[in-house]
């Protein structure tokens, strides 16, 4: 009997899957077709080792065996989920030249990461260059910490080598000439003729095309950073001094305790985790949905164009952290609790120290196959984590319900 595949990489803190689907042809003949979603972890020490990806792409191409990989789909523009092919093809393939191998047909590349993306969304881009222009800010803040002794905790330093701008363009730069057939998807997008499988099917839940929605403001920050000299495009670190009339000791302790650069930060780390691509890919009877990073906002917006529906398969979005999961009412859409018959399954990748609370274990909870019948929402809960043997991999099976 035909089984569909998904074999998820223990690569730390970050997501790597592969699907291997049975796909039958007009003349009736069974060819197994492989779908990559993502290849990347977080950089930092706890989350992070870049050592994993030799493994991890040597196992897929045996997998392929000389074959082409059918469709790769990087669901967002972080680190943990786009890096490890490049980083794999610069020092595990100099010579052999890793596209050759992989032999992409067709790659999804989440909407805002295409090169002229900004150019046709000029809401985006504003927000877009807000964003970085901020990220600069405080990246040159916490050196100046840095530099005058004061450690950074491992998650905010994960936090920001995760959205460092420069890192990731490399990254998706690369991603871009990875296939024959490069696509920019979002809800809306065709997948139709964007990709080479006869049976199975696929729908795109989001993001939206444009991504302009998922920004938040950013808060007010003291920093005490200004600009080095006009044309130099260097900060210094500038004396700060209380306004008249305000007692200086209150002024200094608000000023280092509330700089709002962390939630500034979130705020930067949300807007790129909610372009995730979401899509639901049908196969013989199963319906399973894959979420990348995609936060409350995203869950919100899907809501509202009223694509959620029940699946037999879900990967936890955003490796369990608790905005990554929607609240029940939007969740029971996606995972109806109490249903006895047939199989629900729920996958997460974590890394417990990577960031604070993740994953968190209330969001976990919901996915209890221990539960009570009337709250149970699957009966398989597979997570991958820091028990797992970095570089190896879990597979889940599905028969043929056809």
């Amino acid at each position: 009997m035909d089984k569909l595949k998904i074999r998820a990489y223990s690569v730390r803190f970050g997501d790597a899957f592969l699907i291997s689907v049975p796909d039958r042809g007009s003349g009736g003949v069974v060819e197994t077709r492989h779908i990559l979603v993502d290849l990347g972890n977080v950089l930092n020490k706890e989350g992070g080792r870049d050592d994993v990806f030799q493994p991890v792409v040597k196992n897929i191409l045996e997998v392929l065996n000389g074959k082409p990989l059918d469709l790769y789909i990087m669901t967002h523009e972080h680190m943990d989920h786009t890096q490890g092919l490049h980083y794999a093809d610069v020092h595990y393939y100099p010579n052999e030249d890793l596209i050759k191998k992989l032999k992409v047909r067709y790659a999804w590349l989440t909407t805002s990461s295409a090169e002229d993306y900004y150019d046709y969304h000029p809401d985006a881009k504003k927000k877009k260059l807000e964003m970085e222009g901020m990220y600069m800010a405080i990246q040159s803040y916490l050196s100046f910490l840095k530099a005058s002794g004061e450690e950074m905790p491992g998650p905010m330093v994960a936090l920001m080598l995760n959205n460092n701008p420069r890192s990731t363009k490399e990254n998706v730069k690369y991603l871009r000439k990875l296939a024959d057939n490069t696509c920019y998807v979002y809800r809306g997008f065709n997948p139709n003729g964007n990709h080479p499988f006869n049976e199975a099917q696929f729908e795109i839940w989001a993001p939206e095309e444009d991504t302009s929605i998922y920004y938040t403001s950013l808060r007010p920050m003291v920093l005490g950073i200004k600009k080095a000299g006009r044309g130099k495009g260097e900060s210094i670190l500038a004396e700060m001094t209380p306004p008249s009339g305000v007692d200086a000791g209150a002024f200094y302790n608000l000023a280092r305790h509330r700089r709002g650069y962390i939630e500034n930060l979130l705020a930067i780390d949300k807007a790129a985790n909610n372009s995730s691509i979401v899509f639901c890919l049908k196969w013989r009877g199963w319906k399973l949905l894959f979420t990348g990073d995609a936060e409350l906002r995203s869950w919100k917006k899907m809501n509202e164009k009223s694509v959620l529906k029940p699946v037999h398969f879900l990967k936890i979005s955003h490796h369990g952290s608790h905005n990554g999961t929607p609240e029940p009412n939007l969740l029971n859409k996606v995972l109806p609790p109490g249903q006895q018959n047939g199989r629900r399954v729920a996958l997460v990748t974590t890394w417990r120290g990577t960031y604070n609370n993740v994953p968190d274990r209330d969001t976990l909870s919901l996915y209890d196959p221990a539960a009570p019948a009337v709250q149970r929402r699957c009966n398989e809960l597979h997570i991958l984590d820091e028990t797992m043997q970095v570089g190896t991999f879990k597979d889940i099976e599905f028969e043929d319900l056809s």
